[in-house]
């Protein structure tokens, strides 16, 4: 009779728990079955849908330039120039977060390039071909239409670079500069990919695959957080199924995230030995085609945006841009974001995309 007690309560503890696992399950049930009607009815047509117009197109680059949502947008224009390594739909996800629309909304004046996707007949463009031939077709054709003299240039990531390495060279047409979560400074040890980098063997890459795989670099981004990337975020995703607008920006988002171009092999191996694994760009040593590339140059008024929480472009490889040129006008600015938030993401709206837009309007005059 001594352990009738504790045997009851061990009887009623292993039901309760068992009445809260069923009760656990069919609310799973439910949710699921919700997550079917949700799925059935989501729209994913947002990404990429601020209107605009293709007015060129090089090979497989394309030159969009959006509507204005003002009756006189600032001059002179802003081009965007993104990495080559994802699609630049990113900045306009879903028209809630968008930057494009937002810098619209704001009275800016917007073209974005978009890169296309190499294929096997792109395997020998160079990086000076992408600069010179595809961004410097682009920067003319906005000058030659617009009749401006000059236009404000921001990039985003490898773009952010590729528009310093343009301004050296071109400054005459370059009003502004802005560069936003760009790499500058590559011998740094804050981030995995900028320590594995050390360690590829590029030029056997290049010789294997010819042009890089998307989906073999966007493993590696994955395994920069495996579990965060790759099995946490699917789990926490079963938590939205039943809403509409947080199911639809997790689909957005994955679709942008898998959508990764291949990338040429001639770029990609002077993109990977002469920048990341030697840092010439910094030390004053690397040469776009024949010509020497000194940042020192740069005297042009510069924004320089990067995010405190950017596991693919650390601060530590943005930040010394400034301490790299000659502008007396520049600034750098740090915002509590990831490499992806800092276009897209509700800071982005509310407090990233308004103050850029504020520094190119009072820089235009």
């Amino acid at each position: 009779m001594k352990n009738a007690m504790p045997d009851a309560e061990n009887r009623l503890a292993a039901f309760k728990m068992f009445e809260s696992t069923v009760e656990g399950a069919l609310k799973y049930r439910e949710k699921m079955l919700k997550g079917y009607e949700v799925f059935a009815k989501l729209n994913l047509d947002e990404i990429n849908s601020t209107p605009k117009d293709a007015v060129l197109q090089i090979d497989k680059m394309t030159l969009f330039h959006y509507k204005p949502f003002v009756k006189n947008p600032t001059s002179p224009p802003v081009l965007i120039v993104y990495a080559l390594m994802n699609k630049q739909y990113i900045m306009d996800i879903q028209q809630d977060k968008s930057f494009i629309k937002k810098l619209l909304e704001l009275g800016l004046d917007v073209y974005i390039i978009d890169w296309g996707y190499a294929t096997a007949e792109d395997r020998y463009i160079t990086t000076e071909d992408y600069i010179e031939d595809y961004l410097g077709a682009a920067v003319d054709y906005i000058i030659e239409t617009r009749a401006v003299p000059q236009i404000t240039v921001a990039g985003k990531c490898q773009g952010g670079t590729f528009a310093a390495i343009y301004t050296v060279l071109h400054q005459e047409k370059i009003k502004n500069l802005v560069t936003i979560a760009a790499p500058f400074d590559f011998d740094i040890n804050d981030g995995l990919l900028f320590r594995w980098s050390k360690f590829m063997n590029i030029d056997l890459l290049v010789k294997a695959y010819g042009n890089l795989p998307g989906e073999l670099l966007n493993n590696v981004f994955i395994m920069l957080s495996p579990y965060n990337l790759a099995v946490g975020k699917y789990i926490n995703v079963v938590n939205s199924f039943d809403d509409p607008q947080a199911l639809g920006e997790f689909l957005r988002m994955e679709k942008w995230i898998f959508d990764s171009p291949d990338q040429a092999g001639e770029n990609y191996r002077t993109w990977m030995k002469d920048l990341w694994q030697e840092n010439k760009l910094i030390k004053g040593k690397f040469c776009l085609g024949d010509k020497k590339i000194d940042l020192k140059k740069i005297t042009v008024p510069l924004l320089n945006v990067h995010g405190s929480k950017d596991n693919l472009i650390p601060e530590s490889s943005s930040i010394p841009f400034n301490n790299l040129v000659s502008s007396k006008d520049k600034e750098n600015w740090s915002f509590p974001v990831g490499h992806a938030g800092i276009v897209a993401s509700t800071l982005s709206q509310k407090e990233i995309a308004p103050k850029i837009a504020a520094w190119v309007k009072d820089h235009s005059k």
